[in-house]
């Protein structure tokens, strides 16, 4: 199983390309920092920088909503490739690939500017119904519901299926 997941801070804004041809697709690069739990002796780098891809409809979200500092937690897959530079050295990569990302802090946290993002769901974020408002009790900047848990409408006990 190959099977990656991470949280970090992007260290700058993606880069977005456009593949070519008739179903051209969005590309999106970005590098990510990922704090070590433990710090080595001899080292003073204290977290890991990690490339990340995303294509499509990712690539589209990351484009409109990401930006340096942001922080996210996604869920993908390492890919490693080859290819020959220039100077014909083969240069090998190993990236992953991301299949889901998720906003990993409140808009507030994150002094983010556009908040358009909380009525968006893009690879397995919760995205709160336009008709289902927020509790009096719901902290600033949290799209999910009270303390990142969904709300829970009135009178669905009965059609739970365990009691």
């Amino acid at each position: 199983m190959n099977k990656v997941i991470l949280m970090g801070r992007l260290t700058r804004d993606p880069d977005i390309r456009y593949s070519q041809g008739d179903n051209a697709q969005a590309v999106a690069r970005y590098t990510l920092a990922v704090d070590r739990r433990f710090r080595r002796q001899d080292s003073d780098q204290n977290a890991d920088f990690i490339g990340c891809v995303a294509f499509g409809r990712q690539a589209e979200f990351a484009e409109k909503y990401l930006h340096q500092g942001t922080k996210i937690a996604i869920t993908g897959r390492i890919q490693t490739g080859r290819y020959t530079n220039r100077d014909g050295q083969t240069v090998y990569t190993t990236d992953v690939v991301v299949e889901e990302q998720e906003f990993a802090e409140s808009k507030n946290a994150s002094g983010a500017q556009d908040g358009s993002f909380q009525n968006q769901s893009y690879g397995g974020g919760y995205s709160r119904p336009q008709g289902n408002p927020a509790p009096a009790s719901q902290p600033a900047g949290d799209p999910s519901g009270i303390g990142g848990f969904m709300n829970i409408p009135d009178g669905i006990d009965e059609e739970l299926p365990f009691q």
